[in-house]
C-alpha cells in the first residue's frame, strides 16, 4: 500500500483548490443550536504520518466538536478493558439507518447494531460508567489525552450543556434500552457521560494524532505506548469502515476505501493502516449527517494518490 514519491503537499493543495465548488453545499447540524452558529465555510485538513511527518492545510488549528468521532475513543477503550466479548450489549453490523433511530432496539431487544451509532455509544457510556465507578468522564478525558500525547483537549461545557437539554430521542433511546436490561446504570449519569464525550472539542491536528494508534496496530508510533492488541485495532478499524458513517457507510467505502468515522460537528477521521491517519473538517453536512466538503476531499485523497484499503 505504502506509495513513494508522493508530493502530499501539492496534493493538499489540489484538493483545497477542488473543493471550493463544493462549499456552499449542505447545512451545518442546526438541530444542535451551538453548531447552528458556527461559520459553515471553514476547511481544514490534516495527515499525520507513522514516521513522524505531518502536513496541514486549512484552518488546522480551529478547534470543533468532535461529536460522533469520540465513539471510536470510547469503544477503543472499553475493548481495552473489558478484553472480552462484547456481543451480549452491542452488535457488529451496519444499521443501514440513521445514527438516531429508534426502529431496530425494538425488534433487537434494546442491543444496537453497533457501537458508532447513538445508542451503540450509549451502551458503551454505561459500560464505562460500570468499570469506573467514579469520575468516568475525567478518565476517558484523560486517556483520550494520552492516546494523543496532548493535554490540550477538553469539552465545551455549554454545548453539552445544550444537548443535554433537548437531546430528546437519545433519551428515548436510552429509556427504550433500560426497559430491556440493556443499561445498568443512571440513565442521568450514563446520559451526562454520553454527551460529554460527544462535546469534546478538536482540531484535525489533534484528532490525526490522536487516531495513529489505529493505523499501527493500536501502538503510537511516536511515543510507543501500547493502546490495544493488533487484533483488537483490526475490529475497530474494520467496524470503521463498515459502520462508520452510518446508512452512507457503503457509499463512503465504494468512494473513499478506508475505514473512517464522521461526526455532525463536521470533522471525519481516517486511517489508511500502516501508513497514516487523516482528518478533515468541513461543517456543512449531507443529507446523511456527514461532512459533505469533508467526504469529496477524502475522496480525491484516495484518488489522487492512489492509497486506499482497496
Amino acid at each position: 500500500m505504502k506509495k513513494n514519491n508522493i508530493d502530499y503537499e501539492k496534493v493538499l493543495k489540489e484538493i483545497e483548490k477542488e473543493v471550493l465548488p463544493f462549499m456552499c453545499d449542505g447545512e451545518v447540524a442546526s438541530y444542535i443550536a451551538p453548531l447552528a452558529g458556527v461559520n459553515p465555510n471553514q476547511f481544514a485538513m490534516s495527515l499525520q504520518f507513522l514516521d513522524g511527518r505531518e502536513y496541514h492545510k486549512g484552518a488546522s488549528q480551529k478547534k470543533f466538536s468532535i461529536q460522533s468521532i469520540s465513539k471510536v475513543f470510547s469503544f477503543a477503550h472499553i475493548m481495552k478493558l473489558y478484553k472480552g466479548d462484547l456481543q451480549n450489549r452491542l452488535g457488529l453490523e451496519p444499521s443501514g439507518n440513521p445514527f438516531n433511530s429508534l426502529v431496530l432496539l425494538e425488534y433487537e431487544n434494546g442491543v444496537p447494531r453497533n457501537p458508532f451509532i447513538n445508542a451503540g455509544a450509549i451502551v458503551v457510556a454505561d459500560m464505562l460508567i460500570s468499570y469506573y465507578k467514579n469520575n468516568t468522564f475525567d478518565k476517558v478525558l484523560e486517556h483520550i489525552r494520552l492516546v494523543g500525547d496532548t493535554l490540550n483537549v477538553d469539552f465545551d461545557n455549554g454545548l453539552y450543556q445544550c444537548e443535554k437539554i433537548s437531546g430528546y430521542r437519545n433519551y428515548s433511546m436510552v429509556n427504550m434500552m433500560k426497559s430491556f436490561g440493556n443499561i445498568k446504570n443512571s440513565i442521568d449519569d450514563v446520559m451526562s457521560l454520553y454527551f460529554k464525550l460527544c462535546s469534546i472539542e478538536m482540531n484535525t491536528k489533534e484528532l490525526c494524532r490522536t487516531m495513529l494508534f489505529l493505523a499501527n496496530h493500536g501502538v503510537n508510533p511516536i511515543t510507543k505506548d501500547v493502546f490495544l492488541t493488533s487484533s483488537q485495532a483490526k475490529r475497530v478499524n474494520a467496524l470503521m469502515l463498515t459502520c462508520g458513517h452510518y446508512d452512507a457507510s457503503g457509499d463512503f467505502a465504494y468512494r473513499v476505501g478506508i475505514p473512517a468515522k464522521s461526526g455532525v460537528g463536521g470533522g471525519i477521521v481516517a486511517i489508511i493502516p500502516g501508513l497514516m491517519s487523516l482528518c478533515v473538517y468541513s461543517p456543512r453536512l449531507n443529507k446523511k449527517g456527514n461532512s459533505l466538503v469533508g467526504t469529496k476531499a477524502l475522496e480525491l485523497f484516495t484518488t489522487k494518490t492512489g492509497l486506499s484499503i482497496f
